[in-house]
């Protein structure tokens, strides 16, 4: 029992040392995009939070990419600041409530990110594709457990 028990464990380290290590080269391709866009790491991470709002059917807000992003209402003024002089984000009022100002990202931000990205997406999907459906459930489900994880207090 003892034996299955640490077998299960070192099986278990080894996903997570693969997991790190694909994070670590996520990473690495972000910050490269980003040092060849003149982007911060954060610039990145604002881009990526509004696509994923925009695809979840929300409205964004500077309150709620701060919040998203852990910044203060002063960072995030000067992150949306730079986003916009560069282009790649606009603000719009919104038009239920002229007071509130939500956020869009640019179709130039759109087209950058596919030029880089898009051919990693594409070797993602072709991988994935390898995988029956009960497989891709089975790493949804991870996916989505870690991520909930990752945002657990204390992590």
């Amino acid at each position: 029992m003892a034996k299955q028990q640490a077998a299960d464990e070192a099986a278990g380290m080894d996903l997570v040392h693969l997991l790190r290590e694909v994070t670590v080269r996520l990473d690495l391709a972000g910050a490269r995009f980003a040092g060849r866009n003149g982007l911060h790491p954060t610039d990145l991470r604002a881009l990526i939070s509004l696509l994923d709002a925009a695809r979840a059917g929300e409205e964004s807000t500077p309150g709620r990419l701060g919040d998203r992003l852990g910044l203060n209402s002063a960072g995030t003024t000067a992150l949306i600041d730079r986003l916009e002089r560069l282009g790649l984000l606009r603000r719009v009022r919104d038009t239920r409530d002229r007071r509130r100002v939500l956020l869009e990202v640019d179709d130039r931000a759109l087209a950058l990110g596919q030029s880089f990205f898009g051919p990693l997406i594409e070797r993602t999907l072709a991988l994935l594709a390898t995988f029956e459906a009960d497989e891709q459930a089975a790493i949804r489900r991870f996916l989505s457990g870690l991520g909930e994880a990752v945002t657990e207090e204390g992590a």
